[in-house]
């Protein structure tokens, strides 16, 4: 039985166009060659090896797909400059290549591949479903297959609005939901002890739920790094507002692995490909209803008025259980 992918309350982005959601995945694989030869299968394209562990499929039906070694030190390219060699005249190519490959070969025990998929209109998320089955077919190992393992599943889904106040509403929606979602998630205690998705602070929290915060979008910036002066939350806002004002977080934040675009970035999910009962749909579901909620305004502001009373409790018990509530009126 195909998963359903439900659709947004608001599908379409300012243009007219179908939104997007980009993916990320994160596993441990022997061969980078392997998996982008498994990609040109299932989406036929152009194979372009960059390096020993970086390779793009591109001209698919869906756009270019990716396949790195999940670490700088192994590749030509240097962040911020798309395939510019890392050194240019010390070494011959070949031979720096024999190195890349060397290293890769030994990094790949310790970090992930990761799979990038092109910006999919989200009418289309079914057609990644094969992919996670050739994957299992491969013996990948996923989040739970290894100790040490933090593996996630980063989604990019595409605002429907570029604009602050929507965004806040979101952001609302995902605080007042997101120790449920921990919950409806079962997070791997690996990646719960890693530093990458760490919560957001409460005292953002607070301030995020007030009524009365009604920021503008420089103010909403300044606020969001003030509290938030890293990448590795749940849901990490920094490309989202480096692509609303570029400067602004140029001024604030110094991060060259912080790519501007109009997506949120949801850190949140595992990646457990090994387990059959694991899907990008059931993970891609859980985010449409944090858009819901946000556009839900009566409910959004009924169930962050309940937070707060919460909050502010001595002996509050778990948000968490509250949740359900809200989401069955």
């Amino acid at each position: 039985m195909e998963a359903e992918y439900r659709i947004p309350p608001i599908p379409r982005n300012e243009q007219g166009d179908m939104r997007t959601l980009g993916i990320e995945l994160e596993f441990a694989a022997e061969d980078g060659r392997q998996l982008a030869e498994l990609v040109q299968r299932i989406y036929p394209g152009t194979f372009d090896r960059i390096d020993p562990h970086l390779f793009k499929i591109r001209d698919t039906s869906l756009g270019t797909f990716t396949i790195e070694l999940d670490t700088q030190y192994v590749h030509w390219e240097r962040p911020g400059k798309e395939e510019a060699p890392l050194i240019d005249e010390l070494l011959p190519q070949e031979v720096f290549d024999d190195i890349l490959e060397a290293v890769g070969d030994v990094m790949k025990h310790v970090v992930p591949y990761e799979l990038v998929t092109p910006p999919i209109p989200i009418d289309r998320l079914a057609e990644l479903d094969q992919l996670i089955a050739e994957l299992r077919k491969l013996k990948v190992k996923g989040t739970d297959e290894g100790v040490f393992y933090a593996f996630g599943m980063h989604l990019n889904p595409e605002v429907a609005v570029r604009d602050c106040a929507w965004i806040l509403n979101v952001l609302r929606a995902y605080l007042l939901l997101a120790e449920w979602l921990r919950e409806q998630m079962g997070i791997d205690l690996a990646r719960k002890l890693s530093p990458y998705i760490r919560p957001f602070p409460e005292p953002y929290v607070l301030k995020v739920l007030n009524p009365d915060y009604q920021p503008d979008d420089e103010a909403f910036i300044r606020d969001y790094v003030r509290f938030n002066d890293t990448r590795n939350r749940e849901l990490d806002l920094f490309p989202l507002l480096s692509h609303i004002n570029e400067g602004l977080m140029k001024q604030l934040v110094v991060d060259e692995l912080t790519k501007p675009r109009p997506t949120f970035h949801f850190r949140l999910p595992d990646c457990r490909l090994n387990d059959p009962s694991w899907s990008i749909a059931h993970h891609w579901n859980l985010w449409v209803q944090v858009e819901e909620l946000a556009e839900d305004t009566a409910r959004l502001e009924a169930m962050s008025r309940a937070y707060l009373e919460h909050a502010g409790k001595l002996f509050k018990g778990k948000w968490a259980e509250k949740v359900p509530a809200f989401l069955k009126t």
